[in-house]
């Protein structure tokens, strides 16, 4: 192949393409890492107890963020052992401060807690802090159970 004007022209615009392209999936890889590694909000069952005919809940919030959440209500669902909707709960767990860990209550009223076989984190009805969005506030929560018998997830 002979070396001419047009060769090297042709070279140095497939030369570009490819330094663009590699940059463009550069970009996109650093995007997708930070994403991944965004930390999460921790919300975890606790602990649950009978508190009279209701099953008291602890959750444990630690927020990992330097940002705060002003509020941030969730939709909870008791479940029973057969994974049946027992009870359906809305629940404010903030404000929570950046880097803090805190403890709330809530009752299921009327359910006993051993019929409760996990808790469900339906959706996040509103949140203000640390995401923009509803879905973003649910993204940026990570579930967790201590107890053995009773998972909580998402």
């Amino acid at each position: 192949m002979r070396w001419n004007r047009r060769n090297a022209v042709t070279s140095t615009i497939r030369g570009a393409a490819c330094i663009s392209a590699i940059a463009c999936f550069s970009t996109m890889t650093v995007a997708q890492e930070a994403s991944k590694g965004a930390t999460p909000l921790r919300v975890e069952l606790n602990k649950i107890e009978a508190a009279g005919e209701n099953c008291r809940t602890y959750f444990m919030i630690d927020n990992r963020q330097q940002e705060s959440w002003r509020s941030l209500k969730l939709d909870l669902f008791a479940l029973d052992k057969d994974g049946v909707a027992a009870k359906r709960l809305a629940v404010e767990v903030g404000p929570v401060p950046g880097s803090k860990k805190l403890i709330k209550l809530f009752d299921f009223p009327g359910l006993s807690c051993p019929r409760i076989g996990s808790v469900l984190l339906n959706d996040v009805v509103a949140c203000d802090g640390a995401a923009s969005s509803r879905e973003e506030c649910l993204a940026a929560i990570e579930t967790a159970s201590k107890i053995d018998a009773v998972t909580f997830a998402k």
